[in-house]
C-alpha cells in the first residue's frame, strides 16, 4: 500500500505537470484535516510523508506529567516512559496515530480536501504557464460554442475567444482547429481564465514574425500595425541591413509569405510599406498607393494635410475612409486629404473670403466656386433665387450673409489689395517649401513613393 502511494503520486505529479513536493503537502493538509475532524481540533499534530517507506505518518504531540488533568494535551509520565525509557517531565512526546483507523467519514473528508488541492495546484500551473505567454500565438480545437464566445482547448486547459475579439464574419464550429493570439490570463475563482485575440494587431504582427526568417533573425522589424479586423490592415516595416529590403522580405517570392498570413486571416488585405524617420515621407508611404502631391506639416496639432491629384482622389481615402483612416492610425497624425483643386481654390482670395461670411462654410463654398461665383463682389450681385438654388438657404440668411457682405467690402482698403496682390505672386512662384498661413510647412511631394503588397490597393 505504501509503495501504491508513492507511486500514484510520481504518476499525477507526471500528467498533471503539478511539483510533487506540491502534492505531498496536499496530501499531509487533508490526513491533518481529517485527522481533526474525527478527534477535535485541539490536537497538536505533525503530519508527513515518509519517503523511505512511501507512507503517510501521523504524529500526535502530548507534554509529559505527573498528572494528567487535559488527556488531549498530556500523558503521564508512566505512560511516556512506555515508549521513551528516558522520557521526564514537561518533555513533549510524540505519538504515532493510526491513519487506517479514521473512519470512512474521515477518510472521504480527506479525499474531498485533495481533489480540491490537487485541483489548485493544477490551476495554479496553467496560470503560472500562460502567464508568461502573453503576446503570443497558441493553437488549439474549438470545443464548443456559446452566445459570447468559442471555448478553445488548448491540450490542458480551457481558453476563452470573445465574440469581440473574433473576427467578422468568420464561423468555427466544434473541433475546429484555431489559432489565436493570447490577449490576457486573469485569476479568477473558478481558475485561470485564458483570453484570446484574433483582431488584435500584434496578431498580424506574430503571424509575420512566425512567416519571415529576416524577422527571426533581428534584421527585419515591424514598426507598427493596424487593422480593421476581416476587412484591411496596414504594417510599417523597416530594414537594419542595405541589403534586404523589408517590404520584399515580408512579401516574399511570389507573394507567399504574406498570402500565408492573409489565408489565415481569411482574406483581409495588407498593406506593407517602409517605415521612415520622416512623417511626411512616412505619410506619403502610408497612404499608398495613391500618389500624393504636397504635404502640410503642423507640428503644434500633429496633424497633416495631404494634397492629391482629383483622379487620386477616392483611392487616397479608400472605400469609406479606411485607406486615409487606417493611415492616420498607422503613422499616429491626423491626416487630411484634399484634392489639388480644391487645394488651390482654398489659396485663392476670393474663396478665402468667402470663409469671412459667418454661416459659410467650405462645403458652401466649393458649391460657389464651381457655380463660377468666385468673389466677394460676385456673391453680392447674384440673385437671391440663384444663390438659395446653389446654397439650399433661406432667404432670411442670405439676406443676412449679403449685409455682412456689403460690410466686408466697405472695409476693403488699398493696403488689403496690395496683399492680395503679394500672395497670388507667391503663389504662382511655384516655390517647393512654402508657409502656410497656420504656420506650418507645404512639402512637394513628387519624390516621395510609398510601397504597397502587390494586389492589395483598394479602389
Amino acid at each position: 500500500m505504501a509503495s501504491e502511494l508513492k507511486r500514484l503520486i510520481d504518476q499525477v505529479s507526471r500528467e498533471k505537470g503539478i511539483d510533487r513536493q506540491t502534492l505531498i503537502h496536499t496530501l499531509e493538509e487533508a490526513i491533518k484535516s481529517a485527522i481533526k475532524k474525527r478527534y477535535g481540533s485541539r490536537f497538536d499534530l505533525d503530519v508527513t510523508f515518509n519517503e523511505e517507506f512511501g507512507e503517510i505518518e501521523a504524529f500526535q504531540f502530548k507534554e509529559v506529567v505527573e498528572e494528567v488533568t487535559d488527556p488531549e494535551k498530556q500523558v503521564s509520565l508512566q505512560e511516556a516512559r512506555h515508549l521513551d525509557p528516558e522520557i521526564e517531565t514537561g518533555d513533549e512526546l510524540g505519538i504515532r496515530m493510526d491513519t487506517e483507523t479514521l473512519g470512512r467519514i474521515a477518510a472521504q473528508s480527506a479525499k474531498q480536501v485533495i481533489i480540491q488541492k490537487m485541483k489548485d495546484a493544477e490551476r495554479e500551473v496553467v496560470f503560472d504557464e500562460y502567464k508568461n505567454r502573453k503576446g503570443e500565438i497558441v493553437n488549439g480545437i474549438v470545443q464548443r460554442v456559446i452566445k459570447h464566445a468559442i471555448i478553445v482547448n488548448l491540450g490542458q486547459s480551457e481558453a476563452m475567444l470573445p465574440i469581440k475579439e473574433q473576427i467578422p464574419r468568420e464561423v468555427y464550429r466544434q473541433g475546429d482547429r484555431i489559432r489565436a493570439y493570447v490577449l490576457d490570463v486573469k485569476k479568477i475563482s473558478k481558475g485561470p481564465q485564458i483570453v484570446l485575440s484574433r483582431t488584435h494587431p500584434h496578431f498580424i504582427i506574430q503571424l509575420f514574425q512566425a512567416e519571415v526568417p529576416e524577422m527571426a533573425e533581428g534584421i527585419v522589424s515591424i514598426i507598427a500595425a493596424t487593422r480593421e479586423p476581416g476587412s484591411r490592415a496596414k504594417i510599417a516595416v523597416v530594414s537594419k541591413s542595405s541589403d534586404v529590403d523589408p517590404v520584399g522580405a515580408c512579401v516574399g517570392m511570389k507573394g507567399a509569405r504574406v498570402q500565408n498570413v492573409v489565408q489565415e486571416l481569411h482574406g483581409e488585405k495588407i498593406d506593407i510599406v517602409p517605415w521612415n524617420m520622416d512623417p511626411a515621407k512616412f505619410v506619403v508611404n502610408a497612404l499608398a498607393p495613391a500618389i500624393i502631391s504636397k504635404v502640410i506639416i503642423d507640428q503644434a496639432n500633429r496633424s497633416m494635410e495631404v494634397v492629391v491629384p482629383d483622379d487620386q482622389l477616392s483611392l487616397a481615402i479608400g472605400k469609406r475612409g479606411q485607406n486615409v483612416r487606417l493611415a492616420s492610425k498607422l503613422t499616429n497624425w491626423r491626416i487630411d486629404v484634399s484634392s489639388e483643386s480644391k487645394y488651390n481654390r482654398k489659396k485663392q482670395v476670393g474663396y478665402q473670403d468667402f470663409l469671412r461670411i459667418t454661416g459659410l462654410e467650405e462645403e458652401l463654398a466649393d458649391r460657389l466656386y464651381e457655380n463660377g461665383i468666385t468673389s466677394l463682389e460676385e456673391f453680392n450681385e447674384a440673385s437671391f433665387s440663384e444663390l438659395s438654388d446653389i446654397t439650399h438657404l433661406p432667404e432670411e440668411t442670405l439676406q443676412a450673409m449679403k449685409q455682412e457682405v456689403l460690410e466686408l467690402l466697405r472695409k476693403e482698403t488699398g493696403d488689403d489689395a496690395g496683399m492680395h496682390e503679394e500672395i497670388d505672386d507667391h503663389d504662382s512662384s511655384g516655390e517647393d517649401l512654402e508657409e502656410n498661413q497656420e504656420g506650418g510647412n507645404v512639402i512637394e511631394t513628387g519624390s516621395l513613393t510609398g510601397e504597397t503588397t502587390p494586389g492589395t490597393e483598394e479602389k
